[in-house]
């Protein structure tokens, strides 16, 4: 995945007046504090060198795991053409630039960010290269977000990691009243990630939410520690991202646990491939959760023909109608 050209022109404007070293060193800095899920009080975009850091070493991962998220919703449901936009916790604006691209129909979008710094470069990037009207409001995710309203599509993406547990309830029930059509959350794709996105899901079924995705099915999870449902996009790397990160390859895989809920059913699917197909000599092994809520392997052989076929193409994360 490439990010939109109109941002990595953005970017690349706004992180060559500034030092590798200076964008490494907070981008390791940063990364830690993601990894760590630090909750100490301080927002992890505090200050300009933190956001031009994320600008640097976090961004373009975040956009691909947005916009795979984002992907999938338009495979289950080609009708969804959003013309509003809510986004919680929106940073420098990834989740609006991962919907401007996935959605051509989006025409306006209100944005909620914490840090003063982030919501400033958010706001610049966005009359830098987006058709789209935006409206920034500083404020906290834990708010009651009394300033917004109803949206066609409401995100959510790396936030709840940073919320202490108390918080994540009240704030998943809140946007889901915001929700005029489809509800999207992104976490990073680590055990704890899942948990919460798994919370999050049974949630909001019990609200009477209906599944998008990844799910092919409302049923419990058949998952089981120690595994955990997560999936990748990989990204590719500009210099400056590569620089960054320190990275001798010219892409990065981001590892995302995510769920897309709506307000109204779809086609339900058979089945979601959640692992790399292992491939053989005329075979094909899938990792597949089905619609009957199991976990299950499938073998698929060359006997299958046109279910072998099927098999060689999918990937990771795939569904199957």
């Amino acid at each position: 995945m490439q990010l939109p050209a109109a941002l990595r022109q953005a970017l690349d404007a706004r992180l060559d007046r500034h030092a590798i070293d200076d964008l490494r060193s907070g981008g390791e800095r940063l990364s830690g504090r993601y990894r760590a899920e630090i909750r100490d009080g301080r927002q992890h975009l505090d200050g300009e060198p933190a956001v031009l850091a994320y600008l640097a070493a976090r961004m373009p991962a975040t956009f691909a795991a947005i916009r795979a998220s984002l992907e999938q919703i338009t495979l289950r449901r080609p009708d969804f053409a959003p013309d509003t936009l809510l986004d919680i916790g929106a940073g420098p604006g990834t989740a609006l630039w991962a919907a401007s691209d996935a959605f051509e129909s989006l025409r306006e979008a209100t944005l909620v960010e914490a840090s003063a710094p982030a919501l400033a470069v958010g706001q610049a990037l966005a009359e830098e290269g987006l058709a789209v009207a935006t409206r920034w409001v500083r404020g906290d995710a834990t708010a009651n977000l009394a300033e917004c309203a109803p949206a066609d599509l409401v995100t959510l993406a790396y936030v709840l990691d940073e919320l202490a547990p108390e918080a994540r309830g009240p704030l998943v029930s809140r946007l889901w009243r915001f929700t005029r059509d489809v509800l999207v959350i992104v976490e990073p794709g680590t055990p704890a990630g899942w948990q919460r996105v798994l919370a999050a899901r049974e949630q909001l079924l019990a609200g009477g939410a209906q599944l998008l995705a990844p799910c092919p099915h409302a049923k419990v999870c058949p998952v089981a520690a120690p595994d955990w449902c997560h999936f990748a996009q990989r990204v590719a790397r500009s210099r400056t991202h590569r620089l960054a990160k320190r990275g001798t390859v010219p892409y990065e895989d981001e590892k995302f646990a995510y769920l897309a809920v709506a307000r109204r059913p779809t086609v339900p699917l058979t089945a979601r491939v959640l692992a790399s197909p292992r491939s053989g000599s005329g075979k094909v092994q899938l990792k597949l959760c089905t619609s009957d809520g199991q976990l299950r392997e499938r073998l698929v052989t060359k006997r299958e023909s046109e279910m072998f076929r099927t098999a060689r193409r999918l990937d990771w994360g795939d569904a199957l109608e």
